[in-house]
Formats: structure tokens, C-alpha cells, sequence
């Protein structure tokens, strides 16, 4: 994924930089997590990758791009693969890659005895949870392994996780249509969050064909959700833009499917949640 850092503002100014790459990884081929609104869990897990071939990834990339930022938000639950994450990040910040630490983020759906860990294992490496939702009720409906991992479990860890780290989390938020996206979620959402230092990043639905029955929030409703966590709760929040749809590999549609079923496009330049200064 290609930005343009200049795109972004902080303190209401133009960001300094230019064009950099960001390479989503895969750590898994398939996923077991189930969650109902990505085509990856249509799939059920075929396999762990090891270690080699999701550097392997980082391989091949490097070859058409200097990538800057490494994201593990491709297929598969990173947390389920542990091993193997550690020891790739690991490469990854060592030569020939040198990648700070700092510009890799590991995203799960709340492992949590990934995430007690976590900071041990990977320190300084960046934290991201694909919450969801704001209470346990609505996350078991939209991802069925929330039932393992309930919420206060899982923010009791999180709490934990930030006293040890002091790392900023990185809190993901599918927008739905009338299933998370209203005003009352928000304002759960923000008192969810207010003993955390968190970025929310908004993502607005992807479709994936048959396969769900979910529609995408309105622009408006997405708007109106950030300004109550904004505005009220003081919680920075941020839109993902959208990438990929053209190619069907835009967050939540990564899935096996045939050459044909994808179209060519080229890529623009965006503003990227990894530019936060925090």
C-alpha cells in the first residue's frame, strides 16, 4: 500500500515526508476466527505459514517498493501463529531489513494470552485489537471467537498490557449498518476506552459478495460516530481509507478465489493511520 505522508496533517499542519509503502502480511493461510463480515473466514484455517514464508513476504515486496511500515492484517490471526510471528518480526528488525519496531503492528481479535505476553516478546512493537463492537453481545454476533474471549477479560488485559508497555493501542472498528454504527455505540464505545490511551481507526465495510449480509455504515453515520469519540470522549479517531476493492483485497476480502474473479487497477496515494505521531 502506497501513501503520500504530505496528504496528513498534525497540529492542523501539512506532514513532512513524502511517498512511502506500508506491506500488509498474512500469517496464516485461512482463519479459524469465523468473523462474519470477512471473506477470510469463509475459508475455515488451512495452515500456519512459517516463519520464512511471511518474511517471504517482506521479500518479495521489497523488491518493488522500500517498505516503511509492516502491518500483520492480512489473513490469518497472528496470535494463533505465535511462534512464528516472533520470529519473523524478528528478522524484520534485523539486517538486512532493519525495520524499526515501532512500524510494525500486530493486529488480533483479542488473544489474550497473546496479548500478556506481548510486550515481552515484542517490545515496542505496535499493539492493534479488532474490537468490534462495545459490548460482548454484539461482538459474539459479528465474530463467534469473542464467546472465548469476552470483553472484560479482554480490557482487563489491554490495561494490563498498557501499564507494562506504555505503548498507545490501536483499537479497529468495522462500521456496519445498523448493527455498531449508531450514536449509542459510540458513546459505549468512548466510555469503553476513556482509562486508555487509544487511536480508534474507523474502517468502513467492505463487501464480500454473497457471503454476508451486512451493508456499509453511511458516510455520515461513520462522521457522526467519530465526532462523539472525538468531541466527547477526547479519544483520537481516525478513518481507514479504503484500498484494494479493485483487486478484491481491501480489508476483510482476502480470500482464495480464481484470477479471473479480480480486475486490475492502479493504486493512489493516501494518507495512513502509521503517520500518527503519539
Amino acid at each position: 500500500m502506497r501513501y503520500d505522508t504530505r496528504l496528513g496533517k498534525y497540529d492542523g499542519k501539512p506532514r513532512p515526508g513524502g511517498v512511502r509503502s506500508t506491506l500488509c502480511v498474512s500469517s496464516q493461510v485461512g482463519c479459524k476466527m469465523g468473523c462474519r463480515f470477512c471473506a477470510t473466514g469463509t475459508m475455515g484455517f488451512k495452515s500456519n505459514l512459517s516463519s520464512g514464508e511471511i518474511v517471504e513476504q517482506l521479500v518479495h515486496a521489497s523488491r518493488y517498493s522500500q517498505i516503511r511500515n509492516v502491518v500483520f492484517m492480512g489473513m490469518g490471526e497472528p496470535m494463533n501463529n505465535y511462534n512464528a510471528l516472533v520470529e519473523a518480526i524478528g528478522v524484520f528488525t534485523g539486517s538486512p531489513f532493519q525495520l524499526s519496531p515501532k512500524r510494525i503492528t500486530v493486529s488480533t481479535v483479542g488473544i489474550i494470552h497473546g496479548i500478556n505476553k506481548f510486550n515481552g516478546d515484542l517490545p515496542k512493537v505496535n499493539l492493534a485489537v479488532s474490537l468490534h463492537a462495545p459490548d460482548q453481545d454484539i461482538r459474539c454476533q459479528i465474530m463467534p471467537a469473542a464467546r472465548a474471549f469476552p470483553l472484560g477479560k479482554l480490557m482487563n488485559a489491554l490495561q494490563s498490557y498498557q501499564n507494562e508497555s506504555k505503548q498507545t493501542i490501536f483499537i479497529e472498528y468495522i462500521m456496519l449498518d445498523g448493527v455498531n454504527d449508531q450514536e449509542e455505540h459510540a458513546h459505549q464505545l468512548g466510555k469503553l476506552l476513556e482509562t486508555f490511551k487509544a487511536v480508534v481507526n474507523l474502517i468502513p465495510f467492505n463487501p464480500i459478495g454473497s457471503s454476508s449480509n451486512f451493508k456499509t455504515s453511511s458516510d455520515q453515520n461513520v462522521k457522526n460516530f467519530q465526532k462523539v469519540l472525538k468531541g466527547i470522549y477526547r479519544i483520537r479517531t481516525t478513518i481507514r481509507q479504503q484500498m484494494g476493492q479493485d483487486i478484491a483485497g481491501a480489508c476483510g476480502q482476502l480470500v482464495v478465489s480464481l484470477p479471473d474473479e479480480r480486475s486490475a487497477g492502479g493504486a493512489t496515494l493516501l494518507s495512513d493511520i502509521e503517520d500518527l505521531r503519539i
